[in-house]
């Protein structure tokens, strides 16, 4: 079996999950999530007790991938509609500035215009207090919601925007990720 696949996911307390005709619904405390699971012949889902357990009916290579996506994708909706799902962005550069307001970004990313991004329905986005870092203003921008494929997709489109330059490193990265740095052109002597 599948390592991924054949791990039991533990159902907490406050979910409600149904499967009907190869769709998959679980509500929670933070919302609800549907999901149209790939290849329901040759993968099974069964609720025992407060545990979902997953199997499949064939050894065949292409089926044991489905397996492991398929425990994935519930187990990433259960964790989405009880803890939900965040990526943190740094933009970092002199000028750069950020507002969200009324489900819509606008970006001040050293363009003759602002960015404007329309963020899809069921994604929230929080701008904190910039910080100084190497002599430049990064301003943290927290996306969050239920659903983890959305919340990447945002994150992603977002980064797009302004990716990170190698020189001083302005432009929009996610927390945590290493850019590595270029030194410039120097005068010949």
């Amino acid at each position: 079996m599948s390592r991924v696949g054949r791990k039991p996911i533990s159902i907490p307390s406050q979910v409600k999950i149904s499967l009907q005709d190869g769709e998959l619904t679980v509500v929670g405390p933070k919302g609800k999530l549907l999901q149209k699971l790939p290849d329901m012949d040759n993968v099974n889902i069964s609720i025992v007790g407060s545990e979902i357990i997953i199997t499949r009916n064939s050894e065949n290579r292409k089926i044991r991938a489905v397996h492991g996506l398929t425990r994935s994708l519930v187990a990433n909706m259960v964790t989405g509609v009880t803890q939900g799902f965040t990526k943190t962005l740094r933009i970092a550069g002199l000028g750069y500035k950020a507002q969200f307001e009324n489900g819509t970004l606008t970006l001040q990313l050293n363009y003759s215009h602002p960015v404007v991004y329309k963020v899809p329905e069921g994604i929230n986005i929080a701008i904190e207090r910039a910080e100084t870092v190497q002599n430049q203003p990064e301003i943290p921008l927290i996306i969050s919601g239920i659903d983890k494929h959305l919340v990447g997709f945002v994150a992603s489109v977002i980064r797009d925007f302004q990716k990170p330059e190698p020189y001083k490193g302005k432009g929009i990265k996610y927390l945590g990720e290493y850019i590595k740095r270029k030194s410039g052109k120097t005068a010949a002597g």
